[in-house]
C-alpha cells in the first residue's frame, strides 16, 4: 500500500529555476527508499519540498491519500513526517536529554513525552549514557542518532533523513546505518537520500536515482546495486569516458 507518493513534482528556489522537474516516486508503508545521484541532482530539494520547506511548482505530494503539499511544514509534521536535515540542527550547548525534550515540545502530555524518551533511549543507548553532557561534545555519529532520536518524538510514521552519513568518518559511517536499521525494524517508514550509495541502497528496500531533477532509475534497492547504470548516472560518467560538467544549482542543506 502505498503510503506517501509524490506525483510528477516540479520545485526549486525563490527566484531560481526548477531543480526537480517532474519528479515521480511510491513509498509503501514501512519501506526504506534511497534516493541516490550526482551533486545537484534534486535530492535534498525533493525532502525539502515533501517536509513542506518548499512548495511545488507543479504536480502533488500525497501522504495517505491527502495531498499535503501546500501545506506548512508544521501542519506536515503533525500528519506524521519529520525531517532531519544534513545539520542536523541540534542545540549545542544544551544537553542530550534537552535536546530530546526540544523534539516534543508540542507534547502536552508528560508521561507520554517521559516515556517516548524511554523508547529512544532504549534504541539508542548511547543517548542515555550521554543524557547529561552538552550535545556539542558527541561523536558526529552519536549527533546524528541523536537527530533520529529527536524526530522520533512526536512519533512520526515517515522520517526523511537527509545525508545522514555525510563528513562522518569512515569507522563511524556504520554506526549510523545501524540507526537507521534500528528505525527500519521499528515500523518506521524511511525515506534517506544519501551519496554513500552502496551504503544507502544496502540497508534500503527501494531505490531512486535522480539525474538532473529527473528519476533515471526506480526499482527494488538489490537490483539497483547490480545495475551497471548506477555508476554511469551516480557518478556522472558518460559512455566514452566523458563527465557531467559540475552541477551546483541545489543549494546545501
Amino acid at each position: 500500500m502505498t503510503l506517501l507518493a509524490i506525483e510528477q513534482v516540479s520545485a526549486g528556489y525563490p527566484d531560481g529555476p526548477n531543480i526537480l522537474d517532474g519528479v515521480s516516486l511510491a513509498v509503501e508503508r514501512g519501506q526504506t527508499c534511497c534516493v541516490i545521484g550526482p551533486n545537484g541532482a534534486g535530492k535534498s530539494t525533493l525532502l525539502k519540498t515533501i517536509c513542506g520547506l518548499l512548495r511545488p511548482r507543479a504536480g502533488a505530494v500525497v501522504f495517505r491519500g491527502e495531498v499535503i503539499s501546500g501545506l506548512r511544514p508544521d501542519q506536515i509534521l503533525a500528519r506524521g513526517i519529520a525531517f532531519v536535515p544534513q545539520d542536523r540542527s541540534l542545540f549545542p550547548d544544551m544537553t542530550v536529554l534537552e535536546n530530546l525534550k526540544m523534539g516534543g515540545y508540542t507534547l502536552r502530555d508528560r508521561k507520554k513525552l517521559a516515556e517516548r524518551i524511554a523508547t529512544v533511549c532504549a534504541m539508542f543507548p548511547v543517548l542515555a549514557e550521554r543524557r547529561t553532557q552538552p550535545a556539542r561534545t558527541l561523536s558526529g555519529g552519536q549527533q546524528q542518532m541523536l537527530a533520529m532520536g529527536r524526530a522520533l518524538l512526536l512519533d512520526p510514521e515517515v522520517i526523511l533523513l537527509d545525508e545522514p552519513s555525510i563528513g562522518l568518518a569512515p569507522q563511524i559511517v556504520q554506526q549510523v546505518f545501524d540507526a537507521v536499521a534500528r528505525l527500519r525494524a521499528a515500523g518506521k517508514t524511511i525515506v534517506m537520500v544519501e551519496q554513500n550509495a552502496r551504503k544507502g541502497l544496502e540497508c534500503a528496500d527501494r531505490g531512486c536515482v535522480l539525474d538532473l531533477g529527473r528519476t533515471r532509475l526506480e526499482g527494488p534497492a538489490a537490483s539497483l546495486l547490480a545495475d551497471p547504470q548506477i555508476e554511469e548516472l551516480y557518478l556522472g560518467k558518460r559512455r566514452g569516458g566523458a563527465t557531467h560538467p559540475a552541477r551546483s544549482a541545489e543549494p546545501p542543506a
